[in-house]
């Protein structure tokens, strides 16, 4: 790829994201998120969706989970105003790092050992589809797992989760780690921020 079309793509992926977040305090502005602001979010997304910018594929995959009956019940309309209340930059909203207090993060923050170590994540990256993500982690040596194990090193929260984390399909893995980590098993849970600043991504 030319240094022209990289560039062209950066300046296109940022519009994009210019443009989502405009879309997301429209529609979180009211504080409620209806069927037909979701329906008109997921063809926004779809229509924007051949970047191949994460946050905008993430979301996609979100907003069409929620869809996927033809309804949006309150559970996922308070999920989807959350989200869209991170990505618009609500001060009380966006940044795990700035509200990780009401996260079980580690304090502080392990280094990672990346090489034979077992990883999970859970709640939606910023970085990419899962597979993305636990691609990144085979590429710097790690192993991925498919659940909270006594042999889980490292718990991975996604940007997206939010701090009604324990009302939410991703929390039972949180807590499960939640309970290893207190009975003393050495089993970390961070950031996907720090994650990604310890891989050097």
């Amino acid at each position: 790829m030319d240094i022209f079309t990289r560039f062209n793509r950066k300046n296109i992926q940022d519009r994009q994201i210019d443009t989502l977040i405009g879309l997301s305090k429209g529609i979180a502005a009211d504080g409620a998120v209806n069927q037909q602001e979701a329906e008109f979010l997921r063809s926004w997304l779809i229509q924007n969706r051949h970047s191949d910018n994460p946050v905008i594929i993430n979301l996609l995959e979100k907003v069409s989970g929620m869809l996927e009956d033809n309804v949006l019940d309150p559970d996922e309309s308070a999920e989807l105003l959350s989200i869209l209340r991170q990505i618009s930059g609500e001060p009380s909203e966006i940044g795990e790092l700035a509200k990780s207090s009401t996260l079980p993060i580690d304090d502080p923050l392990p280094s990672l050992v990346f090489e034979g170590s077992k990883f999970l994540f859970t709640g939606t990256c910023a970085f990419g589809t899962r597979k993305q993500c636990q691609a990144a982690i085979e590429n710097l040596g790690g192993v991925n797992v498919g659940g909270v194990t006594k042999s889980l090193d490292y718990l991975v929260l996604g940007t997206y989760v939010t701090d009604s984390w324990a009302h939410e399909s991703y929390g039972r893995k949180i807590e499960k780690a939640v309970d290893y980590r207190s009975s003393g098993v050495p089993l970390a849970i961070v950031s996907e921020e720090h994650w990604l600043v310890q891989a050097g991504l």
